[in-house]
């Protein structure tokens, strides 16, 4: 297994060959031809590019908008294909925190003396994490944390946990190491480390909580509804992103669309202290879809 560690707790050589590779690969330049090879319209290679992913991923096409892979009219289209309405229903009690996306769960639990676990026996500073906004910093110290991993075969659309109004976004730039499992563990400080977009949001009881958008090598584009696309082309600092309406409104409902990737990648929900209780199932390894419950407040 690719992840696996061998007998003496090191991971095997393939894993540690494929993470020292990452450091010295253009990243940013990869992704950049990936995501212009993704926007392709020549039907004989766009069609090409689908047919050997799907036969790599097998992505379940079932509940989308158009089940044809080869109808769409780019991979990008394909690969961020809208689902028919209702085939991720939520439920609408405002104690249930839902999954933002379809994909696996890597970590979850405490935020412990402003750390987030990362891997087993590795932590990485939230300070970091969110870009040294103190404000957001403060709020989530000693909360809760879940880190959903997206891998190519999942539907790529993020959605809103709960009900929220965005009073805070902003642009981190850095890394686009691999965010799999074999990268996770080997790579300190990863999600800190890698480019990302950071969104802030109050519910309705003004409580407030976090969506972390975390790009990853060849993830060409991130997005959201209220942004439109962010990267690539975003200024190489840490950049305010303004909160318009011209887009998509302010306040969204639990289950509405708030963005997305394109390629696999990781978003990382963030909440305060308060009573909160992880749904018994949900373990690291555990999948999870769009809606699906991750624990109760109050």
């Amino acid at each position: 297994m690719s992840g696996a560690a061998n007998s003496a707790g090191r991971p095997p050589l393939g894993a540690r060959l494929f993470v020292a590779l990452q450091y010295l690969l253009p990243q940013h330049a990869i992704s950049r031809l990936v995501y212009g090879a993704t926007r392709l319209r020549f039907a004989p290679l766009k069609n090409l590019i689908i047919r050997g992913f799907v036969r790599a991923f097998r992505p379940d096409m079932t509940d989308a908008v158009e089940p044809d892979p080869l109808r769409y009219p780019t991979f990008n289209a394909f690969f961020t294909r809208a689902l028919r309405p209702g085939s991720r229903p939520i439920d609408p009690s405002p104690r249930i925190l839902a999954s933002p996306v379809d994909g696996t769960v890597s970590q979850l639990g405490r935020i412990t003396d402003g750390t987030l676990l990362q891997a087993k026996g590795i932590r990485y500073s939230l300070d970091a994490l969110v870009a040294g906004q103190r404000d957001w910093s403060l709020r989530f110290r000693d909360g809760w944390f879940a880190t959903l991993y997206l891998a190519p075969y999942n539907y790529h659309r993020i959605h809103m946990p709960r009900a929220g109004t965005l009073v805070d976004a902003w642009y981190v730039p850095g890394r686009l190491f691999s965010v799999n499992q074999t990268t996770a563990a080997a790579v300190p400080g990863l999600f800190a480390r890698n480019e990302r977009i950071l969104c802030g949001f109050l519910d309705p009881d003004s409580l407030p909580f976090a969506l972390i958008l975390v790009g990853a090598l060849n993830v060409g584009s991130m997005s959201t509804v209220w942004h439109g696309e962010v990267t690539p082309g975003h200024r190489r600092r840490v950049s305010q992103l303004p909160l318009a309406t011209d887009r998509a409104p302010l306040e969204l409902a639990a289950g509405m669309e708030m963005g997305l990737f394109n390629m696999g990648s990781t978003v990382i929900l963030l909440f305060p202290p308060c009573p909160l209780a992880w749904s018994p199932a949900l373990v690291p390894g555990r999948t999870l879809r769009v809606g699906e419950p991750l624990g109760t407040l109050g």
